[in-house]
């Protein structure tokens, strides 16, 4: 596209011509059906003018290539009328024929194209004689597929020192995949045991976990985190560590979602928190998708650590964490269930559609290991997958894929990614981003059902895994397969622990963990997936027994005890019409009123003849 400075909006063909030189004015000339040559630059004005007003339009129209005609619909189809070259570029795969130029941009010969635009912008007048017949442009499309490969190309960038010249040595790596609908509701639940076991540390400022307690969630996800064995592969490399995605994510969402709240140093479960216990995870895991969409905890660019910039002055550039999260939201929606999509494509399609939008308002603010030389306000110096497309593998990463709402596919993120190898100062870093390893999304029957696109959701059936043994004598023996954490915490929460190995069941503490909202449905059908036989009779009629038990008492409120003088008098007052409705006999001489109806009570008291002293 050429370079041509011009304003904001053009109102009229005459205002847009009047911007541009005689000289630049002339050479569109040969795109018009006329011999004519005018000079002076009012002559040539009215000549272009005539042509774009007149019945020639729709001819000048048809003479563009295909791909011109797209910018041109794409302008006049559009909420403005600037070309927007990134976009047209990501949709079309390639930018329309604007001419030639020199090497600053500078246009040369203007192809045709050129008379329809201002520089970048297209005259309002003229975007509306257009829409009279210039159709809209083409959707932009996503390609997926249904399977992926087992492995993917990498390339690795090295430095010959002989020749001093870079090259690119290509290398298979295999792909790793994460199926995280199932695994999510299990690690929701081991989440919020760990919690309800006061095993949740986070900072009192920022409400981020503590390195202990990154290192406890880990242990309980299902296969640990992402990364968590990197080390114990063959020739494990000696990179910079890679660090927590998943057990971060879980520490953030649930104190976003309101299940966990900070008290002291170490979260404990809220309300809903302990509900969610008993809930089903489906609609849990919906919940807090949903509130992470309008959290303010934490803006996730803050975790692409090497940009630096975000914080002081340059956090007052920063564009609001909703708006980002509400684009890839509407991106997701389009996404097919059980359909793989690269995230590269992914990118694409954001800046293609309508679902593009900006990490900062001034680049210039930002930058990698030093504010001046590194600062990514450079022209060129900073790529959409840079600030745009980091942003979206940190949300889809650590958020979405936690809560099940897409399968991930990843590589390392070391040499994973090469769009920030151009900037200063990055030599020597391995990685932009934890998160640049990510490689395909995969969206789930969850995630359809997180995202509104499904009214319905049937959980997978619970995978049978037989680690326990239930004894008719209550005990509970570990057998197979060493307890995963997460099944250790349920135990323990449960049940006594009588060695290394085995837990009993007893009354007294199912009674106080059913008092506290535990729910003991929630035990059964734990040990009925974990058991390699059916429950015993005993077992059964036990947890019958200690959910009838629990369930026998309630309370209904909270009274005021009142000690009267004889209990001729309680029993007048109990009795009378007036007062009968806001109190009961406890015994002979003392009432109890509900502390609801306290104020309607000693009202009606008064009417009796009797008054009751304040406290």
């Amino acid at each position: 596209m050429p370079y041509f400075q011009t304003p904001e909006t053009v109102a009229t063909i005459a205002e847009g011509l009047n911007q541009q030189s005689v000289d630049r004015l002339k050479k569109l000339l040969p795109h018009l059906p006329t011999k004519e040559k005018p000079t002076r630059k009012a002559e040539i004005i009215e000549l272009i003018e005539r042509y774009l007003q007149g019945r020639e339009l729709k001819a000048l129209w048809e003479k563009l290539d295909s791909l011109q005609q797209a910018a041109v619909a794409e302008a006049v189809h559009s909420p403005n009328t600037r070309f927007d070259a990134a976009r047209f570029q990501a949709k079309y795969g390639e930018l329309p024929d604007w001419g030639t130029s020199d090497r600053y941009g500078i246009s040369q010969t203007p192809s045709r194209l050129v008379l329809f635009f201002c520089g970048s912008i297209m005259p309002e007048e003229l975007k509306q004689r257009l829409k009279a017949f210039v159709p809209p442009p083409v959707e932009a499309k996503l390609s997926t597929s249904e399977e992926i490969p087992q492995t993917i190309e990498q390339r690795w960038r090295e430095f010959d020192y002989e020749a001093r010249k870079v090259y690119y040595r290509v290398e298979e790596v295999p792909l790793d995949r994460r199926l995280r609908e199932q695994t999510a509701s299990q690690e929701l639940l081991a989440m919020l045991r760990l919690i309800d076991a006061g095993k949740v540390s986070v900072s009192e400022q920022t409400r981020l976990p503590s390195a202990a307690t990154l290192k406890a969630i880990t242990d309980i996800l299902v296969g640990g985190d992402y990364y968590t064995d990197i080390s114990q592969k063959p020739n494990p490399p000696q990179y910079t560590e890679i660090g927590s995605i998943a057990a971060f994510g879980w520490s953030m969402l649930l104190q976003a979602g309101g299940l966990a709240e900070l008290s002291g140093k170490k979260l404990r479960l809220t309300k809903a928190g302990q509900k969610a216990l008993s809930d089903p995870t489906e609609k849990t895991l919906k919940h807090l998708w949903q509130k992470w969409l309008k959290t303010k905890l934490l803006d996730e660019f803050r975790r692409i650590n090497e940009i630096k910039g975000q914080t002081g002055k340059g956090q007052r550039s920063m564009t609001a964490v909703v708006g980002r999260r509400e684009a890839i939201y509407k991106a997701l929606h389009d996404l097919r269930v059980d359909r793989w999509v690269t995230v590269d494509e992914f990118f694409r399609y954001m800046q293609a559609g309508s679902n593009n939008f900006e990490v900062t308002r001034d680049p210039w603010s930002l930058y990698i290991c030093e504010a001046g030389y590194g600062s990514l306000g450079y022209q060129g110096f900073h790529e959409w997958s840079m600030l745009q497309g980091r942003y979206v593998l940190c949300l889809l990463f650590e958020y979405a894929a936690t809560l099940g709402i897409v399968d991930v596919a990843y590589i390392s993120p070391v040499g994973a990614r090469e769009d920030y190898r151009n900037n200063w100062g990055v030599d020597d870093l391995e990685f932009l981003s934890r998160y640049d390893g990510l490689m395909y999304i995969r969206l789930t029957p969850l995630g359809a059902y997180c995202l509104d696109l499904s009214a319905t959701y049937t959980p997978k059936p619970i995978e049978i895994c037989p680690v326990l043994r239930v004894l008719p004598n209550r005990e509970i023996a570990a057998i197979g397969e060493p307890l995963s954490a997460a099944d250790i915490l349920a135990l323990d929460m449960y049940a006594e622990k009588v060695s290394d190995a085995v837990w009993r069941l007893e009354m007294a503490k199912l009674l106080k963990v059913a008092a506290e909202g535990r729910s003991i449905e929630e035990l059964a059908e734990f040990l009925q997936a974990r058991s390699s036989e059916p429950l015993p009779q005993t077992i059964e009629q036990f947890l019958a027994d200690v959910r009838s038990r629990s369930g026998s008492l309630k309370t209904i409120g909270t009274g005021r005890i009142i000690e009267c003088a004889d209990a001729g008098i309680a029993t007048l007052i109990a009795h009378d019409s007036r007062t009968k409705k806001y109190c009961f006999l406890a015994s002979e001489s003392r009432l109890i009123v509900p502390l609801e109806s306290e104020t309607k009570f000693r009202n009606a008291l008064q009417k009796l003849g009797y008054s009751l002293p304040n406290l």
